[in-house]
């Protein structure tokens, strides 16, 4: 396969896709990007795989990309989290044969990101991504894309899209967000931002953030003149958001399970998380279901609560029909027709008289509100909240942990009192080598030789006293 070059790879490989499903970790797996494709998706996404992990497991290549191969299931491109750049090549290089283009991850701002040091947290260290992009660039067959999250600077932005672009990145996602807008804090995606980009590299942009429905797909295109729009969340609740369409959620719900009963084996994990997405607005007034979702334990236990829901809302429909009247709520269509979940507000801000408008809720004006003097947020899960109201005199707002120190080999984590400064893995490697010893990961090559020394000069000493020994008739021993 030629390695063609920017646009001339998104014409005629990407076939000038505009529509495009995200890569989500665990979520946008192939019975997924199956049924988004049948309703719109052009382009589609792996989940996030770990380039080291590809490496050297074979089960993990075989269940997350080889075992997945199927003709409807192209154009797509496989996303790879990494810090090494020949690891990352390796990688790449065991999965061009299975998809169009590698992408580098360096959007994903999760804490498992920031302690892995990969995703955005790779983002000031421009010299490793040169090297990073340039290696794959040079040994690869298949084209070489990044997705990126943006700087607050707009002009470092800029300069960030176009360092990858010379390094050789032939497409750039942007995703127009900044590593710290997440979770509660996750604000509006500034589309000014990635028009910048769009306007500043001579590759194509897909844009990432901030879209729900299909008109936010063509107006971003209008404002931002980027060659697709790439959707995640949108996307996960309304599998037809391409398509410009709101059907009933058990239309894509049922849809979704025949797909993953055509194409086994899929993780039981992936089918329940979807499931809680589609049928997320119905979950909150059946709690009942809710929690048998939670519990049932195999394919068919969730088509059964699947179909449990559909019973209830036709019930529901046919109540409303007979009355005349709708029930009021909070949500634009009725609670069974796929549409998107819009993230509350922490209650502390409502509680402080923070509202305003969706735009000033989400701003990085308001994520700032919500950080302490150290940048930490002052929010506190649904799970620690539950804690809280358990155990009120418990603290869950410790002091912040202080940065993890990098393996000096790696980039990993190393360990706490390592005495090579390294991780596990090196740390073994270098003890194994130097034959030494690290109490720290409980390696003991050093202490391990010794003894075996100290047997084999008892069995054997050098002046010969063992054989005096061995001559000696046994009572006199």
């Amino acid at each position: 396969m030629p390695n063609l070059r920017g646009f001339e790879f998104w014409r005629s490989t990407l076939q000038e896709a505009r529509f495009v499903v995200a890569p989500m970790v665990d979520q946008s797996e192939l019975a997924w990007r199956l049924l988004s494709r049948r309703h719109g998706a052009q382009l589609c996404y792996t989940p996030m795989l770990h380039a080291q992990v590809f490496v050297r497991d074979a089960n993990y290549r075989r269940e997350n990309l080889y075992n997945e191969a199927c003709a409807e299931d192209r154009p797509l491109i496989t996303q790879f989290c990494a810090n090494n750049p020949e690891v990352f090549v390796q990688a790449a290089l065991l999965a061009q044969d299975y998809c169009d283009a590698i992408d580098l991850n360096l959007g994903c701002p999760q804490m498992i990101a920031k302690r892995g040091h990969y995703g955005v947290f790779l983002q000031d260290e421009w010299e490793l991504l040169q090297k990073m992009i340039k290696l794959a660039n040079e040994k690869l067959s298949v084209p070489i894309t990044c997705k990126i999250r943006v700087f607050e600077d707009l002009d470092k932005t800029v300069g960030y899209a176009r360092m990858l672009e010379k390094a050789g990145c032939q497409l750039l996602t942007v995703h127009g967000r900044t590593r710290e807008q997440k979770g509660a804090v996750t604000g509006v995606a500034s589309w000014e931002h990635i028009k910048a980009v769009r306007k500043a590299v001579s590759i194509p942009v897909f844009a990432n953030g901030n879209i729900q429905h299909l008109s936010d797909v063509e107006r971003c295109i209008q404002e931002t003149g980027v060659h697709g729009v790439m959707s995640a969340e949108g996307n996960l609740h309304n599998p037809a958001l391409f398509e410009g369409r709101s059907p009933p959620v058990w239309e894509m719900a049922e849809e979704y399970l025949e797909v993953v009963r055509k194409h086994p084996p899929c993780t039981l994990s992936f089918v329940r998380a979807h499931l809680f997405k589609l049928w997320h607005h119905t979950l909150q007034i059946h709690q009942d279901l809710r929690e048998e979702l939670a519990k049932v334990k195999n394919l068919q236990g969730l088509e059964d609560v699947s179909k449990q829901l559909r019973l209830r809302c036709q019930e529901e429909i046919a109540r409303e029909k007979e009355s005349g009247e709708r029930q009021a709520g909070e949500l634009p269509f009725p609670h069974w027709i796929c549409q998107p979940y819009i993230r509350p507000l922490p209650k502390e801000v409502v509680a402080n008289g923070s509202s305003g408008g969706p735009e000033a809720r989400n701003s990085v004006s308001h994520k700032r509100a919500l950080e302490d003097s150290d940048g930490a947020a002052n929010t506190l899960s649904k799970n620690k909240l539950k804690k809280k109201a358990r155990n009120p005199n418990k603290n869950f707002c410790p002091e912040k942990k202080p940065k993890y120190i990098k393996c000096e080999q790696c980039g990993n984590p190393k360990g706490n009192k390592c005495v090579f400064n390294l991780c596990r893995g090196c740390c073994k490697k270098k003890a194994y080598k130097e034959v030494a010893d690290c109490p720290s990961h409980g390696l003991r090559f050093n202490a391990k030789a010794a003894k075996l020394r100290a047997e084999k000069e008892i069995q054997d000493p050098p002046d010969g006293t063992a054989l005096q020994c061995r001559a000696q008739p046994p009572a006199l021993l």
